[in-house]
């Protein structure tokens, strides 16, 4: 076979290897670590490097290298007439000490060279240029065999080279895009955290018009989110169902004050005006655009039952969504440990027998499961945060009472017992 011949093969193998590494290589420096290797194989060369520009800087920055030790190279300053010219230059392959560069850049680029490889004559300076822009350079010292590079020796050099230079060019894309991506994410969390806090206010402000029960909608809110987490939902549903609870009673806004502020049992009349906020809180709710799209729905349906005796709509069993069966358990739950202005708050005990007679009337079995399960963990000191406990008060529960209360009521809910049938549509 013709030499001539035997070389573009190897060129052309050369250029296969190299498409291989750039596709397949996802870390950066390997990639340019590989690319520099098929480069100095393919022509027999011992030393040479592979500088990345940064033009936010003004340096080149080795990032590869081969035969001139392993010692850290610090960046290295470039100059704007010389990234003009190795810019301009394009796929023009620079013989660093011949004619080939003008004499002003061979002045610069000796200095410049002489200090990023120190320890390496360098003999070719090949750009790598993608779209009109320097992204960095390969340095080649003089081959194995000592012979002189030939055109043909400079048009594979250029060949490994535009693929070398899309390689670092597509990379740093990635890392922009990664950089804008970490920017975004830090800028939706300020939104989130943000959303956070104006929910947190309003649901104050909306339980201040209720002096009796201030503290109520971010009880039900934490509560919810205690559920919806022990009952395995992602962090995004537990954010919106906590979100929903702080927001359940915001209907309340268009009820009188003195029915909600009245210290005693209100009437019928009086009942049925107090009935209308989980409508209304649907109506303020549904035109804004809420980042979990349910929670208009969680404020209209949390005074629903399963046996279909709730309001507004008497929705039954499966047509009542999990998420409102959750805020009505967090809910009531609430209320029946809560101070009212014509009842104290009841005891443990008698709250479980509440949950154990309207598990499959009011409440769903296996979001009372969850909730026991979720307070005997806080109970049996298995959690180091004491949500309950904050919330309930520290002489509230007494775990040697508590925990076989919940025992009980969790064995009879998960084995059928009579009091645990589920009512359905």
């Amino acid at each position: 076979m013709p030499d001539r011949m035997r070389k573009l093969l190897h060129a052309f193998a050369a250029l296969a290897d190299l498409g291989e590494e750039i596709a397949d290589t996802s870390d950066f420096v390997e990639m340019v670590q590989s690319s520099l290797h098929v480069v100095l194989g393919a022509l027999a060369i011992r030393r040479g490097a592979v500088a990345e520009h940064h033009p936010d800087a003004g340096h080149l920055k080795v990032v590869a290298t081969r035969g001139i030790g392993d010692a850290p190279i610090a960046p290295v300053a470039i100059d704007a007439a010389a990234v003009e010219t190795l810019g301009a230059g394009g796929a023009i392959c620079f013989h660093v000490n011949s004619s080939d560069v003008p004499s002003s850049m061979a002045h610069r680029l000796g200095e410049q060279l002489e200090t990023l490889c120190t320890g390496m004559r360098v003999e070719l300076l090949m750009p790598l240029v993608v779209h009109g822009e320097l992204v960095g350079v390969i340095l080649l010292g003089g081959k194995a065999s000592d012979e002189p590079f030939t055109a043909e020796d400079c048009e594979t050099v250029r060949a490994l080279a535009r693929h070398i230079g899309v390689g670092i060019y597509n990379h740093r894309l990635l890392r922009e895009i990664a950089s804008r991506a970490t920017e975004n994410e830090r800028l939706y969390g300020e939104l989130r955290g943000l959303y956070s806090d104006t929910v947190r206010a309003f649901a104050a402000a909306i339980d201040c018009k209720d002096k009796y029960t201030q503290g109520h909608s971010e009880r039900v809110g934490k509560y919810s989110e205690i559920i919806a987490r022990e009952m395995g939902w992602s962090d995004q549903e537990v954010e919106g169902i906590a979100v929903a609870g702080y927001l359940h009673d915001i209907g309340k806004l268009v009820v009188d004050r003195d029915i909600i502020n009245a210290p005693y049992k209100i009437d019928a009349k009086q009942s049925s005006e107090l009935n209308r906020h989980p409508a209304a809180g649907y109506d303020i709710l549904a035109p804004i655009n809420h980042p979990y799209a349910d929670i208009p729905l969680m404020a209209r349906y949390h005074h629903e039952r399963i046996d279909g005796r709730g309001y507004p709509d008497g929705l039954t069993g499966d047509q009542i969504p999990l998420g409102a069966k959750i805020i009505t358990l967090a809910d009531s739950f609430d209320a029946m440990t809560t101070d009212r202005p014509y009842k104290t708050r009841r005891r443990f005990d008698a709250v479980v027998d509440d949950l154990r007679r309207n598990t499959g009337k009011q409440f769903e079995a296996i979001v009372v499961v969850a909730f026991c399960r979720a307070l005997l963990k806080e109970v049996n000191g298995e959690t180091r945060v004491r949500h309950f406990t904050r919330l309930l008060g520290k002489d509230y529960l007494d775990g040697e009472q508590a925990a076989p209360l919940l025992i009980q009521l969790i064995h009879e809910l998960e084995t059928g017992a009579p009091h645990a049938a589920a009512g359905g549509a």
